[in-house]
């Protein structure tokens, strides 16, 4: 690694270089722990801490939207905290925060004290993804954002499938996997700290600053946001009572319901090709396909819970739709702000919260008052609705001259944190990714 002249690495510092497959992959397992393990798992283990908890569905509904309401909070700060603290650290914290949540549920004994640890978990979902954003520009080439990005976003199927064994082999024992979440996400945190590098605010060599954001580009983020708001709470129903509404609606024990989880995870790992396909295809229509798939697998497994196949193809049909179309959300808002990429992943994102915290508790009181075939059948219903809107989803083209040109060269200039005891004043260094 070469570093500019007159700008000599600070004496201390830890900076390493990483591949760009490398960092998917890092960034890919640490996205399985925080949104697979931390966030989404939850509603596989919804049947045991019911019976344990004395927790009616309406109730569920509430906690479902916890997690949500504190992934808004820290997605709001985390831009803020990033350029502040650096990725290094702020992946540091992220991975503390979900060791900490999922520590507190596994030893819940009352709604409360579950809600608080889920409150956590949700923080540290917030924050990874900005700063594995952040970091992404210290070591991949811009013309890969995409694709890497993509990439990370589909480890939350991993994550999914991590939790599928412990509920299997771990019957009525959710404390217990709990327990081995939070380890798991403990060993995430030495390797954010190992190997992502302590950056604040990046650039690419010799990039002017990135331009203001125009009126022509609101209006987009907003139509994406609104896309990405309905997706959010058309699927909350599934993440939080798929499994719960398959246990009540037919004689499958809870345990068994760990095949849906593996079938959504399995299957949402092609969700890392999306970037790909909306290249091909156009952005309008992959989103109608993919949004018409979701609202599909809530009707089918609403339509035939007492089945465990059809209810699995539903589960496999879910994760399909809803990586592909979370990884679409990401590398969207990237396209319409090129400048700006640590801001526009985050809007979609936090859309996708806010509309999955709207969307738990609304469809927790449509399956007290209906039932569960009602409220999945509504909700599969507004889904096919927002699917005929696709036409005015944002398309990438529109914004490819608004962001400063593609950089054929792969360093860039990086703030970089200095051992403790020296200055504060950053210092500029390039860094590479070979």
């Amino acid at each position: 690694m070469n570093t500019p002249a007159g700008n000599p690495r600070p004496p201390g510092s830890r900076l390493k270089t990483i591949s760009t497959i490398g960092f998917a992959v890092l960034g890919a397992c640490l996205i399985a722990i925080s949104y697979g393990l931390a966030r989404f798992a939850f509603g596989l283990f919804v049947p045991p801490m019911r019976s344990d908890l004395g927790l009616g569905a309406d109730m569920i509904g509430i906690i479902g939207a916890v997690p949500f309401i504190s992934f808004v909070i820290a997605t709001l700060f985390a831009p803020l905290i990033t350029t502040r603290f650096g990725a290094r650290n702020t992946a540091i914290l992220s991975g503390g925060l979900g060791t900490t949540g999922l520590a507190v549920m596994s030893q819940a004994e009352s709604a409360l004290v579950l809600s608080g640890g889920i409150f956590a978990c949700g923080v540290c979902t917030g924050l990874m993804m900005p700063a594995l954003t952040s970091a992404m520009q210290a070591v991949v080439l811009r013309a890969l954002h995409g694709r890497v990005t993509a990439v990370m976003n589909a480890g939350t199927s991993i994550g999914v499938v991590v939790a599928v064994p412990a509920a299997l082999f771990l019957v009525g024992q959710w404390r217990l996997a709990y327990i081995s979440f939070a380890i798991l996400a403990g060993i995430g945190m030495l390797a954010a700290w190992y190997f992502i590098p302590s950056v604040s605010r990046v650039q690419p060599v010799d990039a002017e600053p990135p331009p203001k954001i125009s009126i022509l580009q609101w209006t987009q983020l907003i139509r994406l946001s609104l896309f990405a708001f309905s997706m959010g709470f058309i699927a909350s129903g599934y993440w939080i009572f798929a499994p719960d509404l398959v246990v009540n609606l037919s004689s499958l024990p809870s345990d068994q319901t760990a095949w849906l989880w593996l079938a959504v995870g399995v299957a949402g790992l092609s969700g890392a090709v999306i970037s790909d396909l909306s290249d091909r295809n156009g952005p309008a229509i992959v989103h109608a396909l993919a949004l018409v798939t979701l609202s599909a697998s809530l009707a089918l497994l609403a339509a035939s819970p007492g089945q465990l196949f059809l209810a699995i193809i539903s589960a496999m049909v879910f994760g399909v739709a809803y990586m592909s179309l979370s990884g679409l959300y990401l590398i969207t808002g990237i396209h319409l702000l090129p400048g700006r990429p640590s801001v526009g992943p985050v809007l979609p994102f936090l859309a996708i919260a806010l509309g999955q915290a709207a969307g738990s508790p609304a469809i927790g009181l449509a399956i007290k008052h209906l039932d569960y075939g009602h409220a999945f059948a509504l909700f599969s219903t507004f889904g096919l609705f927002i699917a005929l809107l696709s036409p005015l989803y944002p398309r990438h083209s529109e914004h490819e001259d608004h962001g400063p040109p593609e950089q054929s060269d792969t360093r860039v200039t990086a703030a970089i944190e200095p051992p403790a005891g020296e200055s504060s004043r950053p210092t500029a260094e390039s860094i590479g990714t070979d």
